[in-house]
């Protein structure tokens, strides 16, 4: 540890980020303080620091966005700086000044440059000064006429905060009004700011962003430029180093403007400039924001220059000058990121659009890959409880290659190591969209995962998936005798019968968001629904998160994890949880499914209620909106018809699949 630097420093954060920052705390010998809330008393990040702090329950106002508890906490365990991390209060100009009234040093810029900056509307005016190219846009009163002027498609953006929450692509004149109300009410959540603005849309963008750092004695530098293009909603899912759209002439440009742009908020310590490359036009760039914070995609620049970003940002903040120049700055092969995030990708009815809604649920096992090349930032550990109270980010894989295609390829192999049981994931998604053609050429934008979505998600469940639940539930039928006890014949699944074939054993079985599937089985078989039968059995386990199975002459084997509803079974990235299936229970309304009966998509809270018993609704009309990690879900009405049943309220909690209204058809 070098004199200046900190003895201890508080991370104001949870998850990944924060088992992030702790690493590097411990590699440059600086004591390590976490906080967590009730819902994370078990968490990665507080096993790993150095020292860990409640601060209070679940929700996040009243733990990770309370300034006063995160300083108390720095004030009991003697932390002289506080970290944010990203997300939370990392890009909040009141938390910054917070913590530097407290006497202690904020790991980020200046307040003045994150106010600045964090106003999307005040930081185009202020770049635009300095000579930075900016998307034509509008804000203030009359949004919705002023983005009619400005002629569709537009792109809404919250003011404040970042992250693609609350940003919305409005195509249609006629929407605009509900898609701003909506845009407006995320922003809120998220920021506690509901200022919109509207950006023209640029048409087949590309996502350029570019990573600087400025120290304290008037240096400022750029590390080159990631490719963040690959995104939805619009939030970013897959980033890279360098992009694979820029030459030297058009990288250098970006570089030199991302430089003039912090230089005129006055910036210090690492922070990103990102721009829009529109689609066929590499020499042209627009400036859109400028994150003041470690962003989450730092790992891919880290593995191309040799430099840890958190490590630089602790030196700057203690007063560290740059030791390096912009020509100093060398690049090393390419490296590519995927997040893994809590969510489950399911076809929408008619086919086209895929919904990507949020998981939840303990982590039964985890396995995470290593080799060459591979890198893993982390929060979860085995038993984590994944809560939609919070970001629905995971983890983060990156792999690192002497070029493009072999870190592709490795962070495809490494996805196919990933094993995440007991919450639904996009790991297997992500090894798919990684393989499209698209992808691999480097012929990207921000609309490829939207076009290709539908033809990344598996159509079914595999057969031996099904097959494999099967045989393990056939298998537990079976009695478990004791040494020396008698087991009566009968009372074994075996399939015998006088004078004929083995009898065949119906499993019915069902995935979540899947129609039931019945399973049969008898001794060596197994006929997965329609399906005739084919040679199948248990080949050994379940042991040690493992199941070994033959079907069709094939041996496969899955991670397991058994729970009382069935069982978790992974392979390449993607899981499945298969559980037992009542036909009668369904039929006789346990489920109460109908074609008129609208259930939760995901485990969230209802925050807005639009509908009541007796209305009459048209087709497509919004009922209510349920939240779930800071993101929105509109539930509407199926049909025409009248809103019969209405089960929830503005709100409540709701788990996944629960029944929250019913609309009976028109001409019923």
């Amino acid at each position: 540890m070098r004199p200046g630097m900190f003895d201890t420093v508080l991370v104001a954060n949870r998850g990944e980020i924060a088992v992030r920052v702790i690493r590097t705390l411990r590699r440059l010998g600086v004591a390590s303080v976490a906080v967590y809330s009730d819902a994370d008393a078990g968490a990665a990040h507080v096993a790993a620091a150095d020292m860990a702090v409640r601060i209070g329950p679940a929700p996040a106002a009243e733990s990770y966005l309370s300034a006063d508890r995160l300083l108390e906490a720095a004030a009991r365990t003697g932390a002289r700086a506080v970290h944010p991390g990203y997300g939370f209060l990392a890009e909040n100009a009141a938390f910054a000044r917070a913590v530097t009234g407290a006497g202690l040093t904020f790991i980020g810029p200046p307040a003045q440059a994150i106010e600045t900056m964090g106003d999307k509307i005040r930081a185009k005016e202020t770049v635009a000064a300095a000579g930075v190219p900016v998307v034509p846009g509008a804000h203030g009163d009359g949004l919705a006429d002023a983005a009619r002027a400005l002629g569709m498609p537009v792109l809404l953006k919250p003011s404040a905060g970042g992250g693609g929450k609350g940003m919305r692509l409005v195509r249609d004149a006629a929407e605009l009004d509900e898609q701003i109300a909506g845009a407006r009410r995320e922003a809120l959540a998220s920021f506690g700011d509901g200022t919109l603005l509207a950006e023209r849309w640029i048409d087949r963008p590309r996502h350029i962003e570019i990573q600087i750092l400025a120290d304290g004695h008037g240096t400022v530098i750029h590390l080159g430029e990631r490719e963040c293009s690959l995104q939805r909603r619009p939030q970013k899912v897959v980033e890279e180093a360098p992009s694979p759209l820029l030459d030297a002439a058009p990288r250098a440009a970006m570089g030199a403007a991302a430089v003039r742009a912090a230089r005129a908020c006055g910036y210090r310590g690492a922070g990103t400039v990102e721009f829009i490359v529109p689609g066929g036009d590499r020499a042209t760039h627009y400036f859109m924001e400028m994150n003041t914070r470690l962003q989450v995609e730092h790992p891919v620049t880290e593995l191309i220059t040799g430099l840890d970003l958190v490590e630089w940002q602790l030196r700057i903040a203690a007063g560290e000058p740059l030791p390096f120049a912009q020509d100093d700055i060398t690049v090393t092969g390419h490296a590519v990121e995927a997040r893994i995030c809590a969510e489950t990708a399911r076809v929408a009815e008619g086919g086209g659009r895929v919904d990507f809604l949020p998981s939840a649920g303990p982590v039964l096992l985890l396995r995470e890959p290593s080799g060459e090349g591979v890198r893993v930032d982390s929060g979860l550990a085995a038993g984590t409880e994944v809560s939609t109270a919070y970001d629905p980010m995971l983890a983060k894989v990156v792999a690192h290659g002497p070029d493009r295609a072999t870190a592709l390829r490795r962070l495809r192999a490494a996805l196919a190591r990933t094993t995440v049981l007991g919450v639904d994931t996009n790991t297997g998604f992500l090894r798919r969209l990684l393989a499209h053609p698209d992808v691999r050429s480097g012929d990207m934008d921000t609309g490829l995962i939207d076009a290709a979505a539908a033809s990344l998600v598996p159509a079914g469940v595999p057969d031996e998936v099904y097959a494999a639940a099967a045989l393990l539930r056939h298998a537990a039928l079976a009695p478990r005798p004791r040494a020396g006890e008698w087991t009566d014949p009968f009372a074994v699944p075996s399939g015998w019968r006088l004078g004929g074939e083995p009898a065949w054993t119906a499993h019915p079985l069902r995935v979540p968001g899947r129609e039931p599937v019945t399973v049969r089985v008898r001794p060596g078989e197994v006929a997965v629904g329609d399906g005739g039968p084919v040679p199948a059995r248990l080949l050994d386990g379940p042991a040690e998160g493992v199941v070994r199975v033959e079907v069709a002459g094939v041996a496969y084997a899955f991670a397991h994890a058994a729970i009382a509803e069935g069982h978790w079974l992974g392979r390449d990235g993607d899981a499945w949880h298969v559980h037992g299936h009542d036909p009668v229970a369904a039929a006789g309304g346990g489920r109460a499914e109908g074609a008129g009966t609208l259930t939760a998509p995901m485990p969230g809270t209802v925050t807005v209620v639009k509908a009541a018993v007796g209305d009459e609704v048209t087709a497509g009309q919004s009922l209510l909106v349920v939240e779930a990690m800071k993101m929105e879900h509109v539930i509407a009405a199926p049909h025409d018809g009248t809103v019969t049943a209405l089960d929830v309220t503005a709100g409540a909690t709701v788990a996944i699949d629960q029944v929250l209204a019913r609309v009976t058809p028109r001409e019923a």
